[in-house]
């Protein structure tokens, strides 16, 4: 059967991973990058294989009933990711030494850090935050922006990410604009009073 593991742009891969994966219990992963030289398609096609991961939700069903664990495979470009629930696969003594478990290793993807926290209602959900490292860069770009009095450096650089509007996403750069109005008071400038006013709404 046909199975369909590329994504064509970033935020649907983290789309992809975080709300159809990840949200549904597949938490164990080995992430990666394919080669120069090599085929993206063929790699595709070796792994889907290998791993019997083409089938029906039907068929999976019938695998978690059983206790086995199920995969799902997803690349963006030359980056890769191997995923599985809990349960008896193949996947876990082939690549025993690779396997992480997003609750405790986030994927890192591009500019985003796609994990799986508990909720207060008890249960698991998916994560998406800005990377500490693409956060920590925006924060200086933006302190620096507002150091000069551009406020409209800090609007159009926070524009150009991509990032989708998620409710931890949201809380980062409510964080920024903080951090933002702190250095704007220091400097003696009217204050950002709403994240809307840092392009995100």
């Amino acid at each position: 059967m046909e199975y369909r593991c590329v994504a064509t742009s970033v935020a649907g891969f983290v789309q992809q991973l975080a709300v159809a994966y990840i949200t549904h219990g597949y938490w164990f992963y080995v992430a990666g990058e394919i080669p120069e030289g090599k085929d993206p398609d063929a790699i595709d096609a070796k792994l889907i294989d290998r791993y019997g991961i083409a089938m029906s939700k039907w068929a999976r069903c019938r695998r978690k009933k059983q206790g086995l664990a199920n995969m799902q495979y997803l690349r963006h470009e030359r980056f890769f990711v191997l995923l599985a629930t809990k349960g008896w696969h193949e996947f876990f003594e082939r690549e025993n030494a690779s396997i992480r478990d997003v609750r405790r290793a986030p994927i890192k993807f591009a500019s985003y850090s796609i994990g799986c926290r508990k909720g207060r209602d008890g249960q698991w959900h998916a994560s998406v935050r800005i990377s500490p490292d693409r956060y920590e860069e925006i924060r200086r770009v933006a302190v620096s922006a507002v150091s000069r009095g551009d406020v409209v450096a800090v609007d159009t650089m926070i524009r150009s990410f991509m990032f989708p509007r998620c409710a931890t996403i949201r809380r980062q750069l409510a964080q920024l604009v903080t951090t933002v109005n702190r250095h704007r008071r220091i400097a003696g400038r009217e204050i950002i009073s709403t994240i809307h006013q840092v392009g995100v709404n």
